[in-house]
């Protein structure tokens, strides 16, 4: 089944050439375009998309509010910003709205296919760029609850890059199970998204804090 996918970008030129691209991957459909926030957050409860392509600069309904409204309304859908502000605000924003990665419009076409299939699987996407300015801005809960040994095990798997199905092939339990403890994960350490979850474990030193990079290579 293919992964359905709604762009929301104020510049009829990069939606065009977004769709047309994407559209070349038989694993990816193009079910709406959205003009700005808000009409994003009316298509993805039309639509139910998988995936959206979220730009931050839009009028009516910024990204970052549409990100969070999104998330609300839909949780299973996952946001990727894909913007060409890179400040660290903005970053940290719309990671803190709950999306799932963030992207610069400069990447290469086939980065993005990935990035996106990767995305519907789970997995957090962040440019480099992103990841750094991340880094430096969140800082780890005071006083976290304890996560057990599993949630721990699932969490190291988490940044490093793992999908779900991945990341329950390598404990040997199942899916829905993994989804569980995700959930446990972000309530115990007071966030939002696996995005933070996973920077939050760099900074609690769960993982080094170059793994996500080491995952990429």
């Amino acid at each position: 089944m293919a992964i359905k996918v709604l762009i929301a970008d104020d510049h009829s030129v990069v939606r065009q050439g977004l769709r047309m691209f994407l559209g070349l991957d038989p694993e990816l459909e193009i079910v709406g375009e959205a003009t700005n926030g808000a009409e994003a957050l009316t298509l993805v409860c039309e639509l139910r998309p998988n995936i959206v392509l979220m730009d931050l600069l839009m009028p009516v309904m910024d990204g970052i509010t549409a990100i969070a409204a999104i998330k609300r309304k839909s949780p299973e859908t996952e946001v990727l910003a894909l913007t060409s502000v890179l400040e660290d605000t903005w970053v940290v924003r719309a990671v803190r709205a709950g999306a799932i990665g963030y992207l610069l419009k400069d990447m290469q076409a086939d980065d993005l296919r990935k990035a996106i299939k990767a995305a519907a699987a789970g997995q957090v996407q962040l440019s480099p760029q992103a990841a750094a300015r991340l880094m430096h801005e969140v800082r780890a809960p005071e006083s976290p609850e304890a996560l057990t040994e599993r949630e721990t095990d699932v969490l190291r798997l988490l940044v490093l890059g793992r999908a779900n199905k991945e990341i329950a092939f390598s404990l040997g339990i199942g899916e829905k199970t993994v989804k569980t403890h995700v959930s446990n994960i972000l309530a115990k350490l007071g966030v939002q998204s696996r995005t933070q979850a996973a920077l939050y474990a760099m900074r609690l030193g769960l993982v080094p804090e170059d793994a996500g990079d080491r995952a990429e290579s």
